[in-house]
């Protein structure tokens, strides 16, 4: 007969720093490559049972929508990102690099909130109070309404909410407030399940907007068990270069608006106000024309944004020329190159190649492609644009420009801000023609461009002998 085993399976091991789960234990964490932070993990033993309900179940007809309203923050860029404001019960994670502006953005946030008269708890386990307390007088947010408390025990917070009893709760961060009774350090990702669900758990039954700041890894990404970005409403990055004051907060997440809407920030000594208009912070005011220039439209969420490209050409004597680019992507950058070589006979394989953007814009949309080819030709060739262009346009492996979409909102945005003239792609159906049709907008000549060869030749250049537009399969 088989013999049956009555032992009872062991439980496994999981690490304490990021949740990963093995079978044997090892020395090593083969997620997060910490060292000692493999741990047995205890074995449920309990089973969930019926157990008496909150609130009955009620048609959702029936169910009131004046308790989640729209509340304003204060700031309206963040109302910008949040969809209209702060919701009651709502749960927001803001997260970003050190030293980005993260407690800057949410103490004018509490004291905006507390000088509308509403009741604001600012929990710090970061900095003590005092430290608070000179940023506060620095940037002009102490407010009667607006209290301040320092702790890094769960247990002290929840009782400072009960005592407070407040309509928003700030705590920075959620990496630093431990919970007694749970193992792992704080930061660790039981800690940080543990603590952000108990919160999550007082805002949703007491209706308090909270704020939870979280920290970032190395590669950009939250820190922590990714169920804590599932468990919020709200996902927030905040972004910014350390050697410019322009800053931006993106809804990654947003069960209440819009996701991937963006709002601009001005980070200085006085403290962080508003951009409504963020466009004249990327373009260079030239006192005349200036070779290896082409200013190009992105979007950022459902903002269009103006943004200045720059490009330096020069010969180089190394035998792999440098390729250096700042606030533009390294591929695409390459494959315009690529392109401008095989279909316009512009090589620039000899030549070292930099391209940069201005105001510390980052340029990830495929839409600024035409303006970089722009700029790259005009740095080779000594021959500056027509003053007044922008461009937009996504290239592709043959030479062609692919259309972008919200056109006609990008197309504004650049005559609203005075320029005369813009490159755009052609509509699919106008491609097989191969030449260039023009319309006016709001006073502007829009251009419409079924190639990258026929842009440069539009604005001059290249001869027309000097490129060959990409061939056109026949049908």
């Amino acid at each position: 007969m088989a013999k049956t085993s009555t032992r009872a399976a062991r439980p496994g091991y999981r690490c304490t720093e990021c949740g990963w789960e093995t079978g044997k234990w090892v020395g090593r964490c083969g997620e997060c490559q910490a060292w000692g932070s493999v741990a047995e993990a205890s074995a449920p033993v309990h089973r969930a049972a019926a157990a008496p309900v909150t609130t009955p179940a009620v048609p959702i007809g029936e169910v009131s929508v004046e308790e989640s309203s729209f509340r304003t923050s204060g700031v309206p860029e963040l109302d910008r990102v949040l969809g209209g404001g702060l919701v009651p019960g709502a749960a927001i994670l803001l997260a970003g690099e050190p030293g980005v502006g993260k407690s800057t953005l949410l103490l004018e946030v509490a004291a905006q909130t507390a000088r509308l008269r509403h009741r604001t708890l600012y929990v710090t386990g970061e900095e003590s109070a005092s430290q608070v307390r000179l940023r506060a007088d620095r940037t002009g947010g102490v407010q009667p309404e607006l209290y301040l408390a320092a702790e890094t025990d769960l247990g002290a917070v929840l009782t400072h909410i009960e005592e407070t009893r407040p309509t928003l709760l700030v705590v920075d961060s959620v990496q630093t407030i431990g919970a007694s009774g749970v193992d792992g350090v704080p930061g660790g990702v039981t800690q940080v399940k543990e603590v952000a669900a108990a919160l999550i758990r007082v805002a949703k039954t007491r209706n308090i907007t909270t704020v939870l700041v979280g920290h970032v890894t190395k590669d950009g990404s939250i820190a922590g068990p990714r169920v804590l970005e599932h468990l919020v409403d709200v996902v927030l990055h905040f972004e910014g270069d350390r050697n410019s004051r322009f800053r931006m907060v993106r809804a990654m997440k947003n069960r209440f608006g819009p996701v991937d809407e963006v709002g601009c920030f001005d980070l200085s000594a006085d403290g962080i106000t508003a951009v409504t208009d963020p466009t004249g912070l990327f373009v260079e005011q030239h006192h005349g024309q200036v070779a290896g220039t082409c200013v190009a439209v992105t979007l950022e969420g459902r903002r269009p944004l103006l943004a200045e490209v720059q490009a330096l050409v020069t010969p180089s004597a190394l035998e792999r020329p440098r390729r250096t680019t700042s606030g533009l992507d390294s591929s695409r950058v390459a494959m315009v190159l690529a392109v401008l070589q095989q279909h316009c006979g512009v090589r620039l394989h000899a030549h070292d190649v930099f391209a940069s953007t201005v105001g510390g814009a980052r340029l990830h949309e495929p839409a600024s492609d035409l303006a970089l080819a722009i700029a790259l030709v005009s740095a080779s060739h000594g021959v500056a644009p027509p003053t007044g262009v922008v461009a937009m346009g996504e290239i592709g492996l043959a030479g062609e420009l692919r259309r972008v979409r919200d056109l006609p909102q990008r197309v504004a945005e650049a005559a609203r801000l005075g320029f005369r003239v813009a490159v755009v792609p052609s509509e699919p159906g106008q491609a097989a023609r191969r030449s260039p049709e023009s319309w006016v907008v709001d006073g502007m000549k829009v251009l419409d461009v079924p190639d990258v060869a026929s842009a440069l030749r539009l604005l001059r250049l290249v001869g027309r002998d000097e490129v060959r537009p990409p061939r056109v399969p026949q049908t």
